[in-house]
């Protein structure tokens, strides 16, 4: 039977990822109703190609599967293909990757799933090549396979769907039964959240899974940057003091930063190393890796006062501004591992690897480029198919005895070799960049920004966050429907294209980057903006019936199951970064944020107690809200800089900087702009006194004297005993 004519329509949608695929035979279809009411039509089952830009094996499968005529006539003939971008659909990526684990016990993109056309998965995978190799099956046997079993055995199939589609609802959608909540002697009932110790808990199970000997978390296998994991550990070790715990953190923070995940040229960080050493990466680099892992350096850099962390963090955020930055101030997705060689093919790390002829063109200094290829390890044999991915091999004292200089000149002969090697490198086949802009993750970048500009006494950097954060707010934020759009696309014709109704992690993300934004500046609007965004959370992903907040909104589209996002993955969980962000927001506003955080964190507290460590976010916030945050309360006009740069140079994660006016007059009118009827116990009576900024610090209801300076409070509240705090 002929199907029924139907093209390839992936030229008409703005993601770079599935225009990427426009031109392939197969007649692939975006994820909507169309392309669900065609499988409908035809009664076939559905294959669905989940992906993003800067996959590799994305690329390969591309090649070897989706430009092939002869798969192209199977997949058009017997089947409806679908292709999603992962970065643009987190939500369609988190239902059928959650099947493939629960059926593989692995998963990983390209995701490749056969589907009802109902969308209930009935066979799922991910990479598969066109022929068998490996054991692996072919991609041509697993469509006739499968195509043969949908006309044969299609009641089979079918159950089949019913089951899978059963346990992801069950994994990602059903809440347990929390039961009544405590009620107090008097007061309203109250959810029993869990408490304090959940981040000892979390740091103690990462020290057992600690590579002691190459830094970061397990022994074999590929390393992944675990920025919750490091957060954790940091938090442990302020708590108790023990050492362990930051020795641990800082080892893993060492070895990414001086291993082949870091670009030791241009800044930045790729996705992860597929080897234990930390030696080789996939090369491609997201944006969200570029938030979090600098967060963590950020915070290695507050407890240890090494250097060597704040280098990181700043040759991090150039890379962004350089690379992953629109001309309006938003911040890009991703950029390819793939670019092309001098040979015109494309080749994964092409940009980042080097030979010694290479360094020793680029470089005039035979001298230079002995100390450069010594230093980053660069060698005939290589490392990474024939060429060299930087790594630190050799250190700056052994160096300068080689050549009998100070460690001082060697390091400056070495940073004018990189310098010189970084322009030579921009000379080569750039890696394609995928352009859109995601609201969640620019909500990540801003957080950053505004934070290192805290941490490193930078204004630059809080400048930066700020024009995204105008930027996302000007293209996605919708000011009459108070609804976030996750996606914002520009191309070189001048069209633009939003759309896609944001996700739990795009509003709490970039809540949580505005409330940043608002502790560096103390400007009203950012605060302003994170409340709105703090309560279309409740009104769309708050389910007060079953205790939880989804990842979907309530009024968007109805999919096999509604997910929910707990645990830590790439990215920080976004139910555990909104409960952060509703604990903060509740200093702040008469909204009753904190009710919802409490129980969110209660309805959960059996699955955190039991697996900490893959929700280390959400186990943050119940010990937030267990030790309550340090307020900080600044009347003033503006925060003088000095008292910023105090609160930088310390180690205070549940810090949370809040600007009021100097009078009450001040206060009112910006109560009458929040629409709040009175202020909320941060602000009340707390105005300037003798016509000086003024500060309030406050931990656990207890609070410092008002003070002229920010440095004299925190150490007030320093010399407190614990038991009074």
């Amino acid at each position: 039977m002929e199907p029924p004519t139907q093209r390839n329509r992936l030229a008409d949608e703005h993601s770079p990822y599935l225009r990427q695929h426009a031109d392939n035979p197969v007649n692939w279809q975006p994820w909507d109703e169309a392309a669900l009411e065609t499988a409908r039509e035809r009664d076939v089952p559905i294959f669905l190609s989940i992906g993003y830009s800067a996959c590799h094996w994305c690329h390969v499968m591309e090649e070897e599967s989706f430009d092939d005529e002869e798969v192209a006539a199977l997949l058009n003939e017997h089947f409806v293909p679908i292709k999603v971008d992962r970065e643009e659909r987190p939500d369609v990526d988190s239902i059928y990757m959650t099947v493939c684990q629960l059926v593989t016990g692995g998963g990983g993109w390209p995701l490749s799933a056969w589907l009802t056309p109902e969308g209930k998965p009935f066979y799922v995978g991910t990479y598969f090549p066109k022929r068998p190799m490996r054991g692996a099956p072919g991609f041509l046997d697993l469509l006739e396979n499968i195509r043969d079993s949908w006309e044969n055995d299609r009641e089979e199939m079918e159950n089949r769907a019913d089951q899978w589609t059963d346990a992801a609802r069950s994994q990602l959608e059903e809440t347990p039964d929390t039961g009544q909540p405590i009620r107090l002697e008097s007061g309203p009932a109250v959810p029993e959240p869990p408490g304090s110790d959940l981040v000892e808990s979390a740091a103690s199970y990462a020290l057992r899974g600690a590579d002691r000997e190459y830094g970061g978390f397990g022994s074999d296998g590929p390393k992944f940057p675990q920025p919750a994991r490091l957060d954790a550990l940091f938090r442990a070790f302020d708590r108790t003091g023990r050492e362990t715990y930051l020795e641990v953190a800082c080892e893993a923070l060492d070895a990414m930063a001086a291993g082949g995940l870091y670009d030791h040229v241009g800044g930045g960080f790729h996705r992860y190393c597929v080897d234990r050493s930390w030696t080789v990466p996939h090369f491609e680099k997201m944006a969200y890796d570029n938030a979090e892992i600098p967060r963590a350096f950020l915070a290695g850099y507050q407890l240890t006062g090494e250097e060597r962390y704040a280098t990181v963090v700043r040759e991090t955020l150039t890379f962004l501004e350089r690379e992953l930055t629109h001309p309006d101030g938003g911040f890009y997705s991703t950029l390819d591992a793939e670019s092309e060689t001098e040979a015109g093919e494309r080749e994964e790390g092409a940009f980042y690897t080097w030979t010694p002829a290479q360094v020793a063109d680029a470089l005039a200094d035979e001298t230079d480029a002995d100390l450069f290829c010594r230093r980053y390890g660069v060698t005939e044999a290589g490392n990474f198919e024939g060429a060299t991915v930087l790594t630190l091999c050799e250190s700056l004292e052994d160096l300068a005895d080689a050549v009998d200089e100070e460690p001082e000149a060697v390091d400056a002969r070495l940073e004018s070799a990189r310098q010189t090697l970084f322009l030579e490198r921009e000379n080569r086949p750039r890696p394609p960049r995928d352009e859109k802009v995601l609201a969640g993750w620019n909500g990540l970048l801003i957080a950053t920004f505004a934070e290192a500009g805290i941490v490193l006494d930078a204004p630059e950097y809080t400048e930066r966050a700020v024009d995204a954060l105008a930027f996302v707010r000007e293209q996605c934020w919708d000011d009459e429907t108070e609804r976030l759009s996750r996606r914002y696309k520009d191309d070189e014709s001048g069209e633009t294209a939003v759309g896609i109704d944001g996700y739990l992690e795009d509003y709490a993300f970039l809540a949580r980057g505005a409330l940043t934004c608002y502790e560096a500046t103390g400007d009203l609007a950012h605060l302003e903006f994170a409340l709105d965004l703090a309560r279309t959370i409740e009104t769309e992903f708050w389910d007060e019936t079953r205790g939880t907040l989804y990842f979907t909104p309530e009024s968007g589209e109805s999919l096999v199951t509604r997910p929910q996002e707990l645990t830590d993955r790439s990215t920080p969980s976004a139910a555990g970064v909104a409960v952060e962000v509703l604990l903060a927001l509740d200093h702040l506003a008469t909204d009753d944020f904190e009710s919802i955080a409490a129980t969110v964190l209660e309805t959960h507290a059996n699955r955190l107690e039991a697996n900490p460590l893959e929700h280390v976010t959400l186990c943050l916030a119940a010990d937030r809200l267990a030790t309550g945050a340090l307020e900080v309360t600044v009347a003033a006009d503006e925060v003088p800089p000095a008292w910023l740069t105090h609160l930088g140079e310390r180690y205070l994660p549940d810090r949370l900087i809040s600007r009021r006016p100097p009078t009450e007059a001040g206060l009112d009118a910006w109560l009458e702009r929040l629409d709040l009827e009175k202020a909320p116990a941060i602000w009340a009576d707390r105005e300037a006194r003798d016509g000086e900024p003024t500060a309030y610090v406050c931990r656990s209801f207890t609070c410092s004297p008002p003070v002229h300076d920010v440095e004299d409070a925190l150490e007030w509240l320093a010399s407190e005993p614990a038991e009074n705090l």
